[in-house]
């Protein structure tokens, strides 16, 4: 089947088949047709129809009231803001039931969509409406404001549409038959949450979206139909799309959206709603343990964890407190969504598990030859998804000899278990020796005065690089140097001595990108600027 794009910007700037990763469909499953909306399969399911799908502050909308709502927005993009399929459509805001509809309405109008955070500035929003070549936009009207600013450095934007969340928004029940797109037509393009450089643009197709709901959806997640969905990831990040959206609805379940994913909002939402599935950070699992009631959250039944490693200690205490194991998993918005991770039942404190059924994983040397278990390399994985940048030649860097080099360094077990150790970039070598910063942090985590940690190299003249660590201590904790040599000794009598942070500071709190990830980069650099001062 051909594209029903009329405007195919995106398919045209995508990179030359030669370059895309070898792409696995292994699975039945996988099999889909060649016309496929992926928006109007989520919502035309007519045994859903009359299911609670998504609850807002001010009601709850039925899967028949959410497509009723996504048509009317389709239908206002083409009618009165000349959309054709294929234009990219930037959407901005919290995540909402409004922000949902939105997103499945720019779907059905045959649109692209470009989510991108709500707390990103014009500067930075307007590199992205310029890489994708952005005509029109839906924004939260709180948030408006960067977006205008954006539009006024980048004329292609020509139709900018705000919303309140809790109020009407476009006009109701015109209806609209849903665009068929082929199952390769771009669907979305989401932006890499990278701190450094130019952001990518990573480009996933209709039916890249049924797939990750059938491989890691299906296969690990396994959702039931009475479920209750909530996380704090926006759905700019293909993390937050896939828990909050995709899975919960492949399956006929209903989700919560949180605007302001604070520990208390979350904690509140799920007792307030009996949530059963619950998808975040570590972080917040570890400000949880620390100080919340979790009496409160006795509805879970799943949890995920993604977008940092997950602390063993802190995997642990969760299943002892709460009787829930954490899925814990490892993706990226190249390969759009999880591709390590094992169901509940499986799961290795400590592991992001083993590959999702469909999904290939290796762990490679630096001439990508295969090592054997225990070897710390670089991560390479093949599947039915995979990186396609819009118009980047940092496609070469990604993709090389049909894998995906994710440029995080892992090693595996002899179950097939995968165990991180760092990015790539991360990796600190000291003396000759190849020191994991996640290793020494998870360490540390096992110290009751440490709240949170980060470890990078920092510049020494006699050894080349020592490893420093960035702690913020726990409650009623004063640092100082007495913590310090007792931090130090903790970690010398859990891994090999010479791991050890020689160099510790007390922060207040971790750098992080907008998606909640430690920026280590900042830290990293923060050492080399201080050593060359």
């Amino acid at each position: 089947m051909g594209t029903a794009h009329v405007d195919t910007f995106a398919r045209d700037h995508l990179p030359p088949r030669s370059a895309w990763p070898d792409l696995l469909f292994t699975l039945p499953e996988l099999r889909y047709p060649d016309g496929l909306n992926a928006a109007a399969v989520l919502l035309r399911e007519p045994r859903f129809q009359e299911r609670a799908c998504v609850v807002g502050e001010t009601g709850t909308w039925t899967y028949a009231e959410l497509r009723s709502r996504a048509e009317d927005v389709a239908s206002a993009l083409v009618d009165e803001e000349g959309l054709v399929p294929g234009n990219r459509v930037l959407l901005h805001g919290a995540n909402s039931p409004e922000l949902i509809a939105c997103w499945f309405g720019i779907l059905l109008a045959g649109g692209v969509v470009v989510a991108t955070m709500p707390l990103l500035r014009a500067g930075e929003l307007a590199k992205m409406i310029g890489k994708a070549q952005v005509s029109h936009a839906i924004v939260d009207a709180r948030v408006s404001r960067e977006v205008r600013l954006a539009a006024q450095d980048q004329s292609v934007l020509r139709s900018v549409r705000e919303y309140v969340p809790g109020e009407q928004f476009f006009p109701l029940g015109k209806g609209f038959e849903a665009v068929e797109t082929s199952a390769e037509d771009v669907a979305i393009i989401a932006f890499t949450s990278g701190t450094t450089g130019l952001p990518k643009g990573c480009v996933h197709q209709h039916r890249d979206l049924l797939t990750i709901c059938d491989t890691f959806g299906a296969r690990v997640l396994r959702p039931r139909d009475d479920d209750v969905f909530t996380g704090t990831p926006p759905l700019a990040f293909t993390f937050g799309l896939g828990v909050s959206v995709l899975f919960p609805m492949r399956a006929g379940a209903s989700t919560v959206p949180i605007a302001q994913p604070s520990k208390e909002a979350v904690v509140d939402a799920i007792e307030r709603h009996s949530i059963t599935t619950l998808s975040t950070a570590p972080t917040m699992y570890r400000a949880m343990l620390r100080d919340a009631d979790l009496a409160r959250v006795r509805s879970l039944r799943t949890c995920v964890s993604a977008g940092e490693p997950l602390p063993a200690a802190v995997a642990t205490a969760w299943t002892e407190r709460t009787g829930v194991h954490i899925i814990d998993g490892i993706g990226t918005t190249e390969m759009l969504h999880i591709f390590i991770g094992s169901p509940a039942e499986e799961t290795r404190p400590g592991s992001v598990g083993r590959p999702v059924p469909g999904y290939e994983a290796v762990v490679v040397d630096e001439a990508l030859r295969p090592v054997g278990p225990g070897v710390v390399g670089r991560l390479a994985v093949r599947g039915p998804t995979g990186c396609r940048y819009l118009d980047d030649p940092r496609q070469s860097d990604y993709v090389v000899d049909g894998w995906n080099v994710t440029g995080d360094a892992f090693r595996f077990d002899e179950d097939g278990y995968f165990w991180f150790a760092a990015r790539s970039d991360d990796l600190i070598v000291s003396s000759g020796y190849n020191i994991s910063p996640h290793e020494v942090e998870t360490a540390l985590m096992q110290h009751d005065a440490v709240a949170e940690c980060a470890v990078v190299a920092s510049p020494d003249a006699e050894r080349g690089h020592v490893v420093k660590a960035f702690v913020v201590t726990a409650d009623r904790i004063a640092p100082g140097d007495e913590l310090v040599a007792e931090l130090q000794q903790h970690v010398k009598e859990r891994i090999a001595p010479y791991k050890y942070p020689r160099r510790i500071e007390f922060v207040d709190a971790l750098p992080r990108t907008l998606t909640g990830k430690v920026q280590r980069v900042v830290l990293r650099k923060g050492e080399e600027d201080t050593a060359t001062a």
